[in-house]
């Protein structure tokens, strides 16, 4: 009895959503070349404020070697890219990642990637929120600021602002009540949005290097002695305390790292190129090779901003909060503080509007399923807008904007994000050595009545034979072509992977601290667990691999998924504790509503209580999704 409880508690979390089939009058008619993809992910990608961020960073975490975060963050991004390119072209319509683990890897699986979706863009929407006042408020003398301060100071754990922001939580507010009345996406101020955004990145960039001075890459105590006196190593970074060790990197090579990890947010994006696979012309050449060109053109932007930064300004007299005004100061226009301030600003309020007016979709989809609750669905009679679902996470962002800081809300941008990415490349790892799947409702019924599997049937009837194979077909597949053995074999294989990945990348972290000493007690065991890694990748990579065509599929199977998994997970191991707890909280919540609720009222339990007689109509889940989840 137990274990038939265990068995179909264990078949409800894997339970897959079938496509609704459409007409071919309502295909997406391919459209978009190459230079198309580009534009859009360029648009996607260049983020707003990234100066805030690189200014932030190349104080505190990684100094003048902030570019090469850049550039680890952007290679690492490509990884995941080329792995998210794939996964869409296993299912073929546009959607998000939410929906295509929903219909290729279950329920729970699509539950984490959604609910994690979410947060990127709540997180994302706050700090977008609290970068634009910091900017007005710079605009004005600090004014606010101070008197914020001064009157709702927060003497709270560090990961909480030091004062309760008000005006970004009423920013917020604005741009829900906004959504909700109908105001829509205007293409126009998005595009002027990005043309300001180009603007003030060209300005620093070009200030940077007119003005710049080398010798700011490599600074020594000497240099910055008198900085040193009475400060605090509140980072735990070591050396010099704040300013680090001098030199082009004076936080070392776990700088770096730390500040790739925070620097991947402003690479988050590229799945807005992925999923347009069924739009895309000659989309097994346009996806990868936009993909690549958007990530190289966003790094140079990134890169550039970091440069100019650290040529003009000291990395340690850097104002994380607005070093805006610094570089202008420095610059031959002075009036240009204002221009550049106030289309920032701009830029920033048109970004949080885009942003938003995005974000509910994903909500809607995954209560419309039935995974969150159902008066998220609820629309607004007159508007027609998603009114609850706009309020609760305009609620939450407002809330996130008021308390947490800026840098806090990147970093856990970056680790929903991160982890997204992994679950994509896993998924891609196991679907290629799986057996076919019935992605649609009239290709499922077919199947289940004509197509019975007689791969599976001698084994079943057979079970000593199958018993004393099984050593043998982890090395030997008897079969050239995937089957439900040889699939559980990987999905068993990748799991261990990624538990040893993880186990590796802790090792990895405490041992970069000792400077990765050749006589820590971390080397047999680091050896040792990439001896186990490396068998068990061969055993993977042993398996048949299913032949079915794709637009687009990953080189070097499994080499390039596992590698993208073990970085992603190298890079969140780089995130501070206080982060990580947020995310736990995030995580633990999410799992309260899909036990509690999500598993017992989703629509594919509805469907499978249903008598077969029952012809009642399922809305259509292939609503497109926000292309950022």
């Amino acid at each position: 009895m137990l274990c038939q409880f265990v068995h179909q508690f264990g078949q409800k979390l894997i339970r897959k959503q079938l496509l609704e089939p459409i007409d071919e009058s309502e295909r997406p008619v391919a459209h978009l070349n190459t230079l198309n993809l580009v534009i859009l992910g360029v648009g996607r990608m260049l983020k707003a404020g990234v100066y805030l961020v690189a200014g932030a960073v190349a104080k505190y975490i990684a100094g003048p070697a902030t570019i090469i975060s850049f550039l680890v963050a952007a290679l690492f991004s490509m990884l995941s890219g080329l792995c998210y390119a794939e996964f869409g072209a296993w299912v073929p319509r546009s959607g998000s990642a939410y929906l295509y683990s929903y219909v290729t890897m279950g329920q729970l699986y699509a539950f984490v990637i959604g609910w994690n979706g979410i947060l990127p863009l709540v997180m994302g929407t706050a700090g977008l929120a609290r970068a634009s006042s910091y900017i007005f408020d710079s605009l004005i003398g600090n004014h606010i600021s101070q008197a914020l301060q001064e009157t709702f100071s927060l003497h709270l754990p560090y990961s909480l602002a030091t004062y309760a922001d008000f005006f970004a939580l009423g920013l917020v507010l604005l741009m829900t009540g906004l959504l909700v009345l109908g105001a829509h996406e205007s293409i126009l101020v998005t595009k002027i949005s990005i043309g300001i955004n180009i603007l003030v990145l060209i300005f620093i960039i070009v200030t940077g290097f007119v003005k710049g001075d080398l010798h700011n890459w490599k600074l020594t105590e000497q240099d910055y002695k008198l900085n040193t006196s009475g400060s605090r190593d509140i980072y735990g970074l070591g050396g010099l305390g704040l300013l680090g060790s001098g030199g082009f990197a004076p936080f070392g090579f776990e700088g770096i790292l730390q500040g790739a990890a925070t620097c991947f947010y402003y690479y988050f994006g590229v799945d807005g190129i992925a999923t347009k696979g069924v739009e895309a012309l000659n989309p097994h050449r346009s996806i990868p090779w936009s993909i690549v060109i958007t990530i190289f053109i966003c790094f140079l932007a990134y890169s550039g901003v970091s440069a100019a930064f650290t040529l003009v300004v000291p990395y340690h007299q850097i104002q994380p909060h607005d070093p805006l005004p610094q570089i202008i100061l420095h610059s031959w226009w002075l009036p240009a503080r204002y221009f550049m301030t106030i289309g920032t600003l701009c830029n920033f309020i048109s970004r949080i509007h885009s942003t938003m007016f995005r974000m509910p979709s994903l909500i809607y989809m995954m209560a419309e399923d039935g995974l969150l609750f159902r008066v998220l669905t609820r629309i607004h009679v007159h508007t027609g807008t998603h009114a609850v679902a706009i309020m609760s996470a305009g609620n939450l962002t407002g809330i996130m904007a008021l308390l947490f800081r800026f840098t806090d809300l990147v970093d856990l941008v970056a680790v929903g994000t991160l982890l997204i990415y992994s679950l994509v490349a896993f998924s891609v790892l196991v679907l290629r050595y799986q057996p076919d799947q019935n992605l649609s409702k009239n290709e499922n019924t077919e199947e289940e009545i004509e197509m019975p599997d007689p791969e599976e049937r001698p084994l079943d009837s057979e079970p000593e034979a199958r018993n004393s194979n099984i050593l043998k077909s982890l090395w030997f597949p008897i079969s050239t072509i995937p089957t439900r053995k040889s699939g559980q074999i990987v999905y068993g294989c990748a799991s261990l992977l990624v538990l040893l990945m993880i186990i590796l990348s802790l090792i990895l972290v405490q041992w970069s601290s000792q400077g990765f000493s050749g006589d820590s007690e971390y080397t047999p065991v680091a050896v040792l667990l990439l001896l186990l890694i490396i068998g068990v990748t061969v055993i993977i990579w042993r398996q048949p691999q299913n032949p079915i065509p794709l637009y687009f599929k990953v080189p070097a199977l499994p080499l390039l998924p596992l590698v993208s998994i073990f970085v992603n997970i190298y890079l969140m191991m780089q995130i501070t504790s206080g982060t990580w707890a947020i995310f736990g909280i995030w995580n633990v919540i999410g799992f309260l509503i899909y036990f509690g609720y999500g598993i017992r009222h989703s629509l594919e339990e509805n469907d499978e209580q249903q008598p077969p007689t029952s012809t009642s109509q399922t809305p259509d889940k292939n609503t497109p999704s926000p292309e950022s989840s």
